[in-house]
């Protein structure tokens, strides 16, 4: 029978009830949920077993699931312990580029010029920090901060105009 173990460092809490797991530490708490027709999830100390089913039609399927599902409790245990963190930068060659925060959305406002403000959605409990040209998006779980990332990238896109020429836009800031 195969299975996966993950060590669950010291200073996180893991609970499994039922289809969900809740990952618990110093910089918040992040739940999850799996198919329980999959997989059977188990914690005895200091260790998380994953074991997918073993029945021949679903086994494949299972495998796979097993190894993301593995993966992300992985992320939520980091994301608990440290931030995830993403540095975008604002760009513009003509009309200054203001952003601004309200909420749970991200208004870009004056890109190329335009009178109305382009909004992104925040997803999840990520937070943004505007300071000047450059943001900072960090939370605890990896794919609420990349989506709200690739949401920013998103609605700067320009269209029906050259990309060589109006660059201007959020971009992800090289480190």
């Amino acid at each position: 029978m195969m299975f996966m173990e993950i060590e669950i460092p010291a200073q996180v809490q893991i609970e499994v009830k039922g289809d969900e797991i809740t990952t618990k530490g110093a910089l918040g708490s992040n739940s999850r949920r799996f198919n329980d027709a999959l997989l059977k999830v188990a914690k005895s100390g200091s260790r998380l077993t994953v074991t997918p089913i073993t029945e021949k039609k679903l086994a494949k399927k299972a495998m796979m699931a097993e190894r993301s599902l593995a993966k992300e409790i992985t992320n939520d245990m980091n994301g608990v312990s440290k931030h995830f963190e993403i540095q975008m930068q604002v760009v513009f060659a003509h009309f200054p580029i203001t952003i601004e925060v309200k909420g749970d959305t991200i208004n870009i406002k004056n890109i190329i010029g335009e009178r109305a403000p382009r909004t992104s959605k925040i997803v999840g409990s990520t937070k943004v920090e505007v300071k000047g040209q450059t943001m900072r998006l960090y939370g605890t779980r990896l794919d609420d901060v990349s989506q709200t990332a690739a949401n920013l990238r998103k609605a700067c896109k320009i269209v029906k105009k050259d990309s060589r020429i109006f660059q201007d836009g959020v971009y992800y800031a090289i480190e």
